[in-house]
């Protein structure tokens, strides 16, 4: 799909309203579209059928107790793919991507605190291929969103 050629307004509104609450309830969203109940739930039911759209639960990682979060910077001297993939299987790791630049990947953890990071990192450095790992600790999050192709 290119960049939110398939979507029309009506689409981009429901996806904005859903990302605040994903419970929304059709007839809510019909009113704010101006649209039948039964058009509404058919056009999410289609996002959802075309990937378009996932309505999940997400959390926030500091009200769970990880009170640390990172981005490991990541070179590889082997097989990216492969490697990224072992990386990935660490369950502290919630985020993984292979890249362009300084990095071969970049993988963001979550941390109860600062043994566990030190656990985590050393964890990725023993992953075979994996040649150095640079830890930047999340200090504050600024800015988080999902609105691609919404606005």
């Amino acid at each position: 799909m290119s960049a939110g050629t398939d979507l029309d307004e009506i689409d981009k509104a429901l996806i904005r309203e859903l990302q605040v609450d994903g419970r929304a309830a059709y007839s809510h969203l019909a009113r704010l579209v101006k649209m039948s109940e039964a058009a509404v739930r058919q056009r999410v039911n289609r996002m959802q059928d075309r990937g378009v759209i996932q309505i999940v639960a997400v959390t926030d990682p500091t009200t769970l107790g990880y009170a640390l979060m990172a981005m490991l910077g990541i070179k590889i001297s082997t097989d990216v793919s492969a490697t990224a993939e072992k990386i990935s299987q660490d369950g502290a790791v919630d985020y993984t991507v292979i890249t362009t630049g300084r990095f071969d990947v970049l993988a963001e953890v979550v941390c109860t605190d600062s043994e566990h990071l030190i656990e985590v990192s050393n964890n990725v450095r023993a992953v075979d291929g994996v040649t150095d790992v640079e830890v930047m600790t999340y200090l504050r999050m600024v800015q988080q969103n999902y609105d691609w192709g919404t606005v």
